[in-house]
């Protein structure tokens, strides 16, 4: 039943403490995200309460309301109430600044990566299923290699990854606080074809200055960390300069000052520093994954579900993008995700046949069609699993089985779209046939297993309020009276 999101929002912003309470709204597939600017306003049970709202997350300023798949009706009808919110394209208001202590600048940090990426995850997935796309129409002989076509389809695909560290500094300097177009002026002198061009011959030794400072070989395309770096630097600079310019002079001086600032530290400083910090995350999870081989997939399968919980899921998203960009496929994380998503959905199927709740059956029944169709599993994982417990454990261990045998077949995805059934064709191997008789196998043990498992575990149901049972048995009588 659709969601009067109208009358949802309102509840949403007096249980934030009202519109005033608010500071910033983005939102990512599943999750409204509010930065608020007294936590001691927010009513936490009663956002929990509201018809709509599946969980709530809180971190520092933030609070995440999760919503589901129709996540953008939801925001388009609370940012109605917020007229004053500001734009990308308004004035920049100074950075907030919060005390120095180790568990703020994690986090931060935290936060910050979550944050500028969300909202480009939909680019980066509708890029790398049109990259998949291409790569199918080319296997089955569709297309010819070399095909205007083919070629032109790869491009489009290949536009959000190939222009990343550009759409990552306009999505961190929105949630920085600084110019959107002058961090997007920066991020362009990382991938300026001359650019590109002059690092090339750096790589290949010739030795590369600017004003007698030596310049390190990066390729920037495809890359999250530099970007997001830049950018924070960015609005330190701003503030800085904005402070020494006079006013007379802010109009040509002040963006003068911030790119012939910003521009070479990038390059100078911040950019390789970014990629070895990039890198270095890289080679560790890897690390991990050549030491541990299946199990590392296994203990991501069951980790997954309460990453997602704490959104530091989002942390892996920069390693995925390097690796698929660098090696065309990726075999750790996103094989773990199989099983954990579909795990979910078996689990809300089996609440959606055992309870005797109605509203609870038709919120489990759209759970899992959303976990095992699409590979959204929040609806999933707030709106049945944690709320009644034990199928939450069930999918966790189903999610541990399930990875375990994604990682002995060795399955990698050359796409990062959450796994589900229309997504599942990015595990597809052109060299191995095999891969999809592994991936068709395991989607099915996913769901058959955290069925069977929550079968078996069972969960207190919950009762039926007596106005939803007098509603069903008024629905009742009326379908007899028509017979």
């Amino acid at each position: 039943m659709a969601k009067n999101y109208a009358a949802v929002s309102g509840a949403i912003l007096n249980a934030l403490g009202g519109a005033d309470n608010i500071e910033a709204l983005t939102h990512c597939m599943t999750r409204l995200r509010f930065v608020v600017k007294d936590q001691g306003r927010v009513d936490e049970q009663a956002l929990q309460a509201i018809d709509g709202v599946l969980g709530v997350v809180r971190a520092d300023s933030q609070c995440q309301v999760i919503i589901g798949n129709t996540v953008g009706q939801a925001y388009a009808e609370v940012m109605k109430r917020l007229p004053s919110l500001a734009t990308p394209n308004e004035a920049p208001t100074s950075p907030t600044r919060g005390g120095f202590s180790l568990r703020r600048i994690g986090a931060g940090i935290l936060d910050a990566l979550i944050g500028t990426m969300s909202p480009l995850i939909p680019a980066i997935i509708g890029g790398s299923m049109v990259k998949l796309l291409a790569m199918m129409l080319e296997m089955g002989g569709v297309l010819e290699k070399g095909a205007s076509t083919l070629i032109i389809l790869n491009a489009i695909g290949d536009g959000a990854f190939f222009f990343l560290p550009v759409m990552v500094a306009a999505s961190a300097a929105v949630k920085f606080k600084t110019n959107m177009s002058l961090a997007i002026a920066i991020a362009g002198v990382l991938i300026h074809p001359n650019f590109i061009d002059l690092m090339a011959k750096a790589a290949e030794g010739q030795p590369v200055e600017f004003v007698g400072l030596p310049v390190t070989a990066v390729k920037y395309t495809y890359t999250v960390i530099p970007a997001l770096c830049m950018t924070w630097i960015l609005s330190w600079i701003e503030r800085g300069i904005d402070r020494i310019t006079p006013a007379v002079t802010k109009n040509f001086l002040k963006p003068m000052l911030i790119v012939l600032t910003a521009a070479p530290i990038a390059i100078l400083l911040i950019g390789p520093l970014g990629i070895w910090i990039g890198s270095g995350i890289s080679a560790l999870v890897y690390t991990i994954h050549g030491y541990l081989g299946w199990l590392s997939v296994a203990i991501m399968g069951a980790l997954w579900p309460l990453l997602v919980m704490t959104g530091m899921h989002r942390v892996f998203t920069p390693t995925i993008i390097q690796t698929i960009a660098e090696t065309g496929k990726e075999g750790m994380v996103m094989p773990s995700e199989i099983g954990a998503n579909l795990s979910l959905g078996g689990s809300s199927l089996a609440v959606a046949v055992r309870t005797k709740n109605p509203a609870l059956r038709q919120t489990a029944l759209a759970a899992a069609a959303s976990a095992i169709v699409a590979g959204i599993s929040e609806p999933a994982l707030y709106g049945v699993a944690v709320r009644l417990k034990r199928p939450l454990i069930a999918s966790l261990i189903s999610g541990f089985i399930c990875g375990a045998v994604a990682g002995i077949a060795g399955l990698a995805s050359h796409s990062m779209a959450s796994p589900g059934l229309f997504t599942s064709v990015q595990f597809i191997d052109p060299g191995n046939p095999m891969s999809i008789v592994w991936i068709a196998g395991i989607m099915v043990l996913s769901v058959v297993l955290s069925f069977i498992l929550t079968l078996m575990l069972g969960f207190e149901d919950i009762p039926v309020e007596p106005q939803q049972s007098l509603a069903s048995a008024t629905r009742a009588g009326s379908a007899q009276a028509t017979h």
